[in-house]
């Protein structure tokens, strides 16, 4: 954002406002942390402010201040709908185009609101009148903290407001542990902790309230890993029925794709999920090799350089053939 962008942006919300924040289809930690940190510090400032998530999203995440406010699009269409055409502003958190959000985004689109975009995913589509994006940004929470700054309100930033970001920090950089993490992010931390954040209480509403079902499934997951070995890649697939095995729940296969990353040699990694209308597929690299080019390229997807996702509407079996078939054209990069 410029200078003159954000005494702007200071000026509309400088009075009170009718304010809906969206963000992506089937939200993670980031998602929902950005959106109710922002909603947290945006009540504080006395505006009417309501999220709007396009369906539902885990239970590990329902414990973040402000979630019993949330309303789903899927479960409230019309009510939803209503809410967002009779809004002053909209703010897109964690996704870069108006598709990531499905019907939201049709609603979105319509809205005469004034929309601004916080996001930190590569090629962001320009459908907003304000846009703070850095794809360098480990996640859109550390973001949000950074837009609050920049509007000189960091006083502002209640233990209700740090618990959200924290927790979005916390899983978009897996714990800290990806090459996005900067300096700025623990220094960022660091004030949310000051401010209030729980960071034992986050790991452990997130990490540690795994269903038994969960963990079993993981277990079996594992023992389902391919590793492609001449190629640096690996890949877990399972179907519909295997899923219900487990009584999947949302949220239940979240980091999974992950796991075969920490297999010596590997790095590429990728989860295909048997869903009720198409094959969800997440992908995860180590290094330079670009995920995110090849989710957009062959599985309708993106992301960022090391952690994408797709889809795809074939059977599970033919999903997986065609990932398989495309490795030797990729085979240079990922045994650079």
């Amino acid at each position: 954002m410029t200078h003159q962008e954000i005494i702007e942006v200071q000026e509309l919300l400088s009075t009170r406002k009718s304010i809906v924040i969206v963000t992506h289809k089937n939200p993670d930690g980031d998602a929902m942390g950005s959106s109710l940190g922002l909603y947290n510090y945006l009540i504080r400032k006395k505006h009417r402010v309501k999220v709007i998530t396009p369906n539902g999203y885990p239970t590990f995440l329902q414990w973040l201040p402000g979630d019993d406010k949330v309303i789903e699009f899927s479960e409230h269409p019309e009510k939803a709908e209503k809410i967002i055409k009779k809004a002053d502003v909209i703010f897109c958190l964690d996704f870069n185009a108006l598709r990531r959000i499905e019907e939201v985004g049709v609603c979105v689109k319509k809205a005469k609101a004034t929309k601004i975009l916080i996001d930190h995913h590569l090629q962001p589509e320009k459908f907003a009148d304000y846009m703070l994006s850095d794809k360098r940004a480990c996640s859109t929470s550390q973001l949000v903290f950074d837009f609050i700054e920049l509007l000189g309100d960091k006083k502002l930033i209640n233990k209700k407001s740090a618990n959200c970001l924290y927790a979005g920090i916390m899983t978009d950089t897996l714990n800290f542990r990806i090459g996005t993490t900067s300096a700025h992010t623990h220094h960022v931390t660091a004030q949310l902790i000051e401010a209030g954040a729980q960071n034992t209480l986050a790991y452990t509403n997130i990490f540690d309230t795994n269903s038994e079902n969960r963990v079993r499934l993981l277990g079996y997951a594992l023992q389902k890993m391919t590793l492609l070995k001449e190629f640096n890649a690996a890949f877990i697939s399972l179907s519909a029925t295997e899923l219900k095995k487990f009584g999947f729940q949302k949220g239940d296969t979240e980091g999974l794709v992950n796991y075969p990353l920490s297999v010596e040699g590997i790095r590429f990694s990728a989860l295909f999920l048997q869903m009720k209308e198409e094959i969800k597929i997440s992908f995860r690299s180590k290094g330079n090799y670009d995920v995110n080019k090849f989710a957009r390229k062959h599985f309708s997807g993106g992301g960022h350089l090391n952690a994408a996702g797709g889809e795809a509407h074939k059977t599970l079996d033919e999903v997986v053939t065609d990932f398989v078939n495309l490795l030797p054209e990729y085979k240079d990069q990922l045994l650079k």
